[in-house]
């Protein structure tokens, strides 16, 4: 039995690996092989050294593969020198030491203001009490950034109505004071009186159930997938996606980064660098209305 047929049983009856993937270390394999072949004039295991394998991967980014695919088949590769060490046929592994393509971050999503708009204003909401206590959790995390956490901790006493803000404990402890826009203050007294009404009492956390109870995570991804359905394909419709577009929202209408990195709550600026790649479309268009070559 060969070392290559030796790797793929390993693969099937060792590993379990499933017929998909075994077909996919088989391909990336016979391609490593191939290549080593062709530069080398053979597939020698004692003869495969990082410099070749560097080669391979240049060789494969000239081709057009994207980073995510290059590091799939440098890790098929990996795992068939790693399987001949325990063999014991090879000392060392050629793959460890190749450095792996940087893939991109992925980029946070975000949703469109006119969508959020058409959301919260046009009567998507009813008027009882899960309507209203709706309607405020896409109001509070849009208006006002906050984490998940930070939002189902929320305490009434830490709502100010006059001063149109609110004071959030975040991660590590850290207090901070955000500002959350004038449309919520009449939001947040409705509530406060169908809160009233309905449990016949005020104060405490600020969100609840149905029932009366703490409002829960699974409860508010619900309430977000469920409304933000009706006016975004976006494949994300979470909580943090709200915030991601509060980021975004504000930035584009032109707010300092710092100050944006401290509404947020992150401890460093390259955590809320991350939303100002959302700014590049306006960035396009200013540039193509403004320069005289645009």
């Amino acid at each position: 039995m060969g070392i290559q047929e030796s790797f793929i049983n390993y693969l099937k009856y060792e590993k379990r690996c499933s017929s998909h993937t075994v077909v996919a270390y088989q391909h990336d394999l016979d391609q490593f092989v191939q290549f080593c072949a062709d530069s080398v004039g053979e597939f020698d295991i004692n003869k495969v050294d990082s410099k070749l394998v560097r080669e391979w991967v240049v060789s494969l980014m000239e081709n057009k593969l994207s980073p995510r695919s290059v590091n799939r088949k440098l890790s098929s590769v990996k795992m068939f020198f790693k399987h001949l060490m325990k063999m014991e046929l090879i000392d060392a592994n050629p793959v460890v030491r190749v450095p792996l393509p940087k893939v991109r971050k992925k980029l946070p999503g975000f949703v469109a203001e006119k969508n959020l708009h058409h959301l919260l204003d046009d009567g998507f909401f009813s008027k009882d009490f899960p309507g209203v206590r709706d309607k405020l959790i896409v109001e509070m995390l849009y208006g006002t950034g906050v984490r998940l956490s930070e939002l189902l901790n929320l305490n009434e006493n830490h709502i100010d109505l006059k001063s149109y803000q609110i004071k959030v404990t975040g991660k590590r402890n850290k207090e901070r004071i955000i500002p959350f826009p004038r449309t919520l203050k009449p939001l947040i007294e409705e509530y406060r009186l169908l809160k009233k009404a309905q449990f016949g009492f005020e104060g405490g956390l600020l969100l609840l159930t149905d029932k009366g109870e703490p409002a829960y995570e699974k409860l508010i991804y619900r309430v977000v997938k469920t409304n933000l359905s009706k006016v975004t394909s976006l494949e994300k419709r979470s909580p943090h996606v709200l915030r991601h577009t509060y980021a975004t929202h504000l930035l584009n209408k032109g707010a300092d980064l710092n100050a944006v990195k401290e509404l947020l709550g992150h401890s460093n600026l390259s955590a809320t660098e991350i939303y100002t790649h959302t700014t590049f479309e306006k960035l396009h268009r200013i540039y193509e209305q403004a320069h005289p070559r645009g």
